[in-house]
């Protein structure tokens, strides 16, 4: 169970995300034309797992717009940003921002994502969203990077993520 807050208030969630050099848990996330997706989805490309809780968030959104610019061009890497939100919403807000580069991802068929990488909230106000983390894989799905984000309204080390993509 890793401890999180938000604005000083604590949370706690699930467990821990992957450790660096394990194999990272497969998923089926939801992506925008409702079509279930997996890990296989992305093969052979390092992916940068932009996990947090909602785009309608300013925090979320200055993350995913980030990403967007810093990781999104890369021919050799998919940055996947898993929320709660419903596809609909993840494509208004990409596309209204011109959010190419990235690729949506809901949780809106099941928390099980959020439950194997650790970071489902389980108590509080939030409990059932998610914490906020970046994970990255290289392209046999290893874990090369994870940083869970201990306050919820603070943004992740751009930099650690974006060397590990080398």
């Amino acid at each position: 169970m890793a401890h999180i807050t938000l604005k000083g208030n604590p949370f706690n969630t699930n467990g821990d995300l992957p450790t660096v050099g394990s194999k990272a848990p497969d998923f089926v996330l939801v992506d925008g034309d409702l079509q279930d997706v997996s890990l296989a989805n992305f093969a052979g490309k390092k992916k940068v797992l932009s996990i947090m809780p909602s785009l309608d968030t300013p925090v979320c959104q200055v993350m995913t717009r980030t990403f967007n610019e810093k990781a999104g061009g890369r021919e050799d890497t998919v940055v996947l940003l898993v929320t709660a939100d419903l596809p609909f919403a993840q494509g208004r807000f990409c596309g209204s921002e011109g959010l190419d580069d990235v690729k949506p991802l809901s949780l809106m068929r099941g928390k099980k994502f959020a439950k194997d990488y650790g970071m489902l909230i389980t108590d509080g106000p939030l409990a059932g969203a998610t914490g906020r983390a970046v994970v990255v894989l290289d392209e046999n799905d290893v874990v090369v990077h994870a940083q869970l984000v201990e306050e919820i309204a603070a943004e992740p080390d751009y930099d650690a993520v974006l060397a590990s993509l080398g």
